[in-house]
């Protein structure tokens, strides 16, 4: 079984076209070395090509991930002493000093997703574990032998917008009553799948995978953590300066779009999500559902018709 260890840690940046015309400006107040905040630094990707684009860029990059950070530390080595890589999820951040940009990719990385032992994912059999920090917190097995049978349901209806919820959670925990601990993500998906009519099991979305996406949410608190820094990060940047959002999902999406909208700290730059372009979505099917919206942060004494 293929883990961490034996799968490189590639991270293919999603938006990179429309992501660096976004950011293409940086404000006047960020000086000869403004300082960008990655929050969801992944394979270093996306960071990359800022600091590629703008030469005196600095970079304090964000990853609770060890596998992460260490394919960020070897794509960014050759920006040198311009990087900094930090051991943390985004929610617990506090900036030392004031951005020129801030960046945030919500997106699982294809190397969590295809590495097995992570549990993110039904493709290849793995435990049920799905954690961003796989060294704290609960897993995914332990979150459904702790709620009740209709806590679980409203779990996953509320964020995988699953309808056949209650179902779904009702086999689950017969099937923990019953047999104990499911051996692993392909049992679980198995017994998701038979939750379903015959003829709706074969489309192209897996009929696990909202479940999945739900679990999953709900084992990294990806709302909460979102909403958390939609609050801060308008705080983390100079007048001027500008925040961006790559969501993947109309959880996150929405929540980007109501905060960017009703934040009178921010102006949208813009008013409809960027998307992949065909070429992109081709080469990258992950790219199909990605979404980048942006926002400025307003001068201090302006108001919010501005």
């Amino acid at each position: 079984m293929p883990d961490s260890a034996t799968i490189p840690f590639e991270h293919q940046p999603v938006l990179a076209d429309p992501l660096l015309e976004a950011f293409a400006a940086l404000p006047e107040a960020a000086g000869p070395s403004p300082l960008l905040i990655d929050c969801t630094l992944g394979g270093g990707g996306h960071s990359a090509l800022l600091l590629e684009l703008h030469p005196g860029l600095r970079l304090i990059g964000l990853d609770q991930d060890p596998t992460a950070r260490a394919a960020a530390a070897a794509r960014l080595e050759p920006f040198g002493a311009r990087v900094s890589i930090v051991a943390t999820n985004f929610a617990a951040f506090t900036p030392p000093e004031p951005a020129a940009l801030v960046l945030a990719d919500l997106g699982v990385s294809s190397p969590q997703l295809d590495v097995a032992a992570r549990g993110f994912s039904f493709r290849a059999d793995g435990p049920l574990d799905m954690r961003m920090n796989p060294e704290a917190g609960e897993t995914a097995a332990e979150l459904i032998a702790r709620l009740e049978e209709a806590e679980l349901a409203d779990l996953i209806y509320a964020y995988g917008e699953e309808r056949l919820s209650r179902r779904i959670a009702r086999k689950i925990k017969a099937h923990l009553a019953e047999q104990g601990p499911f051996a692993g993500t392909a049992a679980l998906a198995y017994l998701v799948a038979g939750c379903y009519p015959p003829a709706a099991r074969r489309g192209r979305i897996h009929p696990a995978t909202r479940t999945f996406q739900a679990l999953r949410i709900a084992v990294n608190d990806e709302l909460g953590v979102l909403d958390r820094l939609l609050a801060v990060a308008p705080d983390w940047l100079l007048p001027g300066g500008l925040v961006g959002v790559i969501s993947f999902h109309s959880l996150e999406d929405r929540r980007v779009k109501t905060a960017f909208a009703s934040d009178e700290r921010l102006q949208r730059v813009t008013r409809k999500p960027l998307v992949a372009d065909e070429a992109e979505q081709a080469a990258n099917p992950r790219s199909r559902s990605a979404k980048l919206r942006v926002a400025r942060r307003r001068p201090a004494e302006s108001g919010a018709s501005a």
